[in-house]
């Protein structure tokens, strides 16, 4: 199981602030998990646009994916 956080306007699309998310493959990666959340909850960016963090530390998309492990997806942020 993979506890996933959404933040600032992923939070907005998915509905959810964090979610628990069952992988279907063992070692699926950061960008695998991404793909399918994407898809799920129609999230408004492509994966370029983001930054991923993996228990606390960003990390790359190629990371495969511990059971509990924490991931983070952080969209661009804008300010005035």
């Amino acid at each position: 199981m993979i506890r996933v956080l959404y933040f600032a306007s992923l939070r907005d699309a998915s509905g959810c602030e964090s979610e628990d998310v069952e992988l279907a493959d063992a070692g699926a990666t950061a960008a695998e998990l991404y793909a399918s959340l994407r898809q799920r909850h129609s999230l408004p960016f492509a994966r370029e646009r983001l930054r991923v963090a993996i228990d606390g530390s960003f990390a790359d998309w190629a990371t495969p994916l511990a059971d509990g492990a924490e991931v983070a997806f952080i969209p661009p942020v804008s300010g005035g």
